[in-house]
């Protein structure tokens, strides 16, 4: 038994590589960047950067903040909507490993639109993280989140919504449910929406959003278990589900089980682990 199975669990790394994984979710300092806008974020991804090898990531999305009312920061804030080379400086230090979506407050909607058409319309981002905690926290079926979500189809860029269903009910009102996002989802079956971590407790999530056929669902956040990727298999089809590793808060080797564990196809596989979320990106790589 060589040393990364002993120490990870994984399989041999040309079995991975077959599977050619991209990460839909990677969330190195996702709340704090670091005091620069990009010290701490920095600090994460080499941190990470064994767990990256081992499991043989090809590519990763992060979702930066581009200081619209994302952190509780001010100073951070305006530095960030000052200075768009810091935004940028990960893609450019890591181009062959990161991309990127952009976290907005739709609390702040023209700002936020404004974002979206600075980063997105004009490069070089792909979607829009929604949160579901801190300042820019905001309901899925809020208002305000209608222009934006036109706005974000227009350009053929993705969705990856921020979802958890909490016993007890909602801890703040910016929080969103699967349910919530597949009513959204239903007023714009054109947009592709991902539904981050399949609401936290997927057996209610799967089935929240398995008669939308424009979510998918990302499989980070939650602890493996048994029969997930199998239910998820069952309800929605392969083809819905995208894989992500929530590195570097999860373990790697807990969130790739999840996947190369379950009782499916290697082609299933295989959709899950990357050529799902590669075909998502297509319209707006070009």
């Amino acid at each position: 038994m060589n040393v990364d199975r002993m120490t990870f669990g994984l399989p041999d790394a040309s079995i991975l590589d077959s599977l050619e994984i991209w990460d839909s979710y990677f969330t190195p300092s996702f709340s704090h960047p670091g005091s620069d806008g990009f010290s701490g974020l920095q600090q994460d991804i080499q941190r990470s950067q064994s767990a990256i090898s081992k499991g043989r990531l090809r590519r990763l999305c992060y979702f930066a903040h581009v200081g619209v009312g994302t952190t509780t920061d001010a100073d951070l804030e305006q530095l960030l909507s000052t200075r768009p080379d810091i935004i940028q400086q990960p893609l450019l230090r890591w181009p062959e490993l990161l991309l990127g979506m952009i976290q907005i407050n739709a609390g702040q909607p023209q700002r936020s639109l404004d974002a979206i058409n600075r980063w997105i319309a004009d490069g070089p981002m792909l979607g829009v993280y929604f949160p579901g905690g801190g300042p820019a926290a905001t309901c899925c079926t809020h208002p305000n989140m209608e222009r934006l979500i036109d706005r974000i189809h227009q350009l053929g860029a993705v969705i990856m919504q921020h979802t958890w269903n909490k016993t007890g009910g909602k801890q703040g009102p910016g929080e969103s449910t699967p349910e919530e996002l597949a009513l959204v989802a239903g007023r714009f079956p054109e947009q592709k929406f991902l539904c981050a971590h399949a609401g936290g407790e997927w057996e209610r999530g799967l089935r929240a959003v398995r008669a939308q056929p424009n979510v998918l669902v990302e499989t980070s956040g939650f602890d493996a278990t048994a029969g997930f990727i199998d239910m998820a298999v069952r309800e929605l089809g392969a083809e819905r589900i995208v894989f992500g590793s929530h590195l570097p808060g999860r373990s790697l080797g807990t969130e790739l089980s999840k996947v190369l564990t379950a009782d499916i196809s290697h082609r299933e596989k295989h959709l899950i682990c990357g050529e799902n979320y590669r075909r998502l990106l297509s319209e707006i790589s070009r």
